[in-house]
């Protein structure tokens, strides 16, 4: 995985904006995988994304070994299949923390937010079927 930082396009963007859950995958140091549905996912910036981290188990623990973070984006609605890996960061303190905490807690009172899961966007991969598919877009 590239250490730089990946902008999503403005096509991505939208497709993003459109999605309810997101399917995220974590791998523990020694590779053992891991999926779940985040319904709290949030794009920051063109580079960055937020995951509230509400009941995370497996996955915090895989993060913890291993920072690498990989979800798509697909729906009916959103125009294309894009997966996104990147590095994450665990965040338990400081200002981008609570407001964190403060827009779970806004859209869905009595939610944990124990930790803000930062991910920097380093690669985005075609992931509809056809010629392109699994192609490196940036």
């Amino acid at each position: 995985m590239v250490n730089t930082m990946t902008k999503l396009t403005e096509e991505m963007k939208k497709a993003f904006s459109m999605m309810k859950i997101f399917p995220v995958a974590t791998a523990s140091k020694d590779g053992i995988p891991n999926v779940v549905p985040i319904g709290f996912c949030r794009l920051v910036d063109d580079e960055t994304v937020w995951i509230a981290d509400n009941f995370m188990i497996k996955s915090l623990a895989n993060l913890e070994e291993n920072p690498v973070v990989a979800f798509y984006i697909w729906g009916p609605d959103t125009g294309g299949c894009f997966q996104i890996k990147g590095k994450a960061e665990i965040i338990s303190a400081g200002d981008k923390f609570e407001k964190m905490k403060e827009i779970v807690h806004t859209t869905k009172p009595g939610l944990l937010a124990k930790n803000l899961i930062e991910i920097k966007i380093s690669n985005v991969f075609q992931c509809s079927p056809g010629l392109g598919a699994g192609q490196k877009l940036i």
